[in-house]
């Protein structure tokens, strides 16, 4: 990918995930499996992305007011133990199937959105 793509890509999944909230994965996942990346190091690769940019992101939230604290503590135990069942799930998931699973989330995720 280009240097200007690189940027540009940069950019959009910053925006993406502080718009809709860590929806930059979505969009970062398939810029690197293009790039050349197993669809699984993308996976992978995408957390590391994300990650920073979600800091920074509920940082400038709570900053502006935006932040239910006692709502975001109650999903976290389990979305921890959930973040390491997935971990090693994924090493046992072949490449193929992850991607038809990531792509059937995806469609499940905006027909959710659009539909409800």
């Amino acid at each position: 990918m280009k240097k200007a793509g690189l940027i540009f890509s940069g950019f959009a999944v910053g925006v993406i995930n502080a718009l809709f909230g860590a929806g930059g994965g979505m969009i970062v996942v398939p810029i690197l499996t293009g790039a050349g990346l197993s669809q699984k190091e993308a996976q992978a690769t995408a957390v590391s992305v994300i990650l920073p940019l979600t800091a920074v992101t509920c940082v400038l939230y709570y900053l502006n007011g935006n932040l239910d604290f006692k709502t975001a503590l109650e999903y976290i135990p389990l979305g921890f133990i959930g973040a390491l069942a997935g971990s090693f799930a994924l090493r046992k998931v072949s490449d193929g199937i992850l991607k038809k699973v990531f792509a059937l989330f995806l469609l499940w995720a905006g027909g959710r959105m659009i539909f409800k």
